[in-house]
């Protein structure tokens, strides 16, 4: 066992062997590693309505000599993980206020440079092909990586047609939703860490079903690379309390702009055909700050009233 390794990678790394009761185990303590720090392998079972001697060989079957020494190392995996506002004070906490903004932009601009650097241009080509030919895509990211499926199922849903949103937080209701998934289609799963294991079951059905799978993740190390023909990396880390999502933001940006040069027509067809909607149901009228010769105009269909 080597005592460097992430307990969470250790995960990772059995969890294609692993047994259905023991992927419910690294699924749980994945999600709630702050309350199965404190468990015994009897509680772990009971939470789970599993016995507690599947408990044991879930952790004898990851490496560990036994239970005691599976939590000692769960134990020292969350204390830096709970870690980190000590860190952030460590880094920030003599800085003043202007310096902490150019720190976190600068900080940000590396990530945005690194992941230029580290992108493999052969993926994002793949990704672009696959996302354009597949009859259907499903775009999934939860808790802090919702904003950035949100965005991308957003722009999708402009540039083609059959674009779904897995928002859910129930597991059943993502299957549901994805029930019909097969070869024709592609799944996107957006996951950074602290890693989503819901997203990662929802890959693992979707490769089941021989649909394609891209992962917008953060390396090659990431859990959701275990089901996907096509990974795109972008930097996220950040000693904060919040995740940095600028890069990943660009990433998907930049696939975003990409796919509109593929379909340029298709896209203007939906722009034109939404503009017109738009104005025919009035949907912007008092919701947008429009400039005419350089003034702002307010209350817009007040005035077109009054005009009238």
């Amino acid at each position: 066992m080597a005592k460097q390794q992430d307990i969470f990678d250790i995960f990772k790394e059995h969890y294609n062997k692993m047994s259905k009761s023991h992927k419910k185990v690294a699924a749980y303590i994945q999600e709630h590693y702050d309350q199965a720090v404190f468990m015994t392998a009897a509680q772990l079972g009971k939470e789970l309505d599993i016995s507690e001697s599947t408990v044991v060989r879930f952790a004898m079957a990851i490496g560990f000599e036994g239970y005691p020494e599976f939590q000692k190392e769960l134990i020292g995996c969350v204390k830096k993980k709970l870690n980190t506002l000590q860190r952030m004070d460590i880094k920030y906490g003599s800085s003043s206020q202007s310096e902490l903004l150019t720190s976190v932009l600068t900080a940000d601009m590396e990530k945005i440079q690194d992941t230029i650097n580290t992108l493999d241009p052969q993926a994002f080509d793949t990704a672009v092909e696959t996302i354009l030919s597949a009859r259907n895509i499903y775009v999934m990211g939860l808790r802090s990586n919702e904003p950035l499926a949100a965005f991308l199922h957003f722009y999708l849903n402009m540039i083609r047609p059959n674009v779904v949103f897995l928002n859910t937080t129930s597991v059943s209701e993502t299957f549901e939703q994805m029930i019909r998934i097969n070869a024709d289609d592609c799944f996107i799963g957006i996951s950074f860490p602290r890693y989503s294991m819901r997203t990662l079951k929802a890959m693992e059905f979707a490769n089941d079903r021989n649909a394609k799978v891209i992962a917008i993740t953060d390396s090659q190390h990431s859990p959701m690379n275990l089901y996907s023909s096509c990974n795109l990396f972008a930097r996220s880390d950040m000693v904060s309390i919040v995740d940095s999502l600028v890069a990943p933001l660009s990433l998907i940006n930049a696939l975003v702009v990409a796919l509109c040069l593929k379909r340029p027509e298709e896209v203007k067809r939906n722009l034109e055909m939404l503009e017109e909607t738009w104005n025919n149901y009035q949907v912007y009228l008092n919701d947008e700050i429009n400039f005419i010769d350089d003034e702002p105009m307010l209350d817009y269909s007040l005035r077109k009233e009054k005009e009238s």
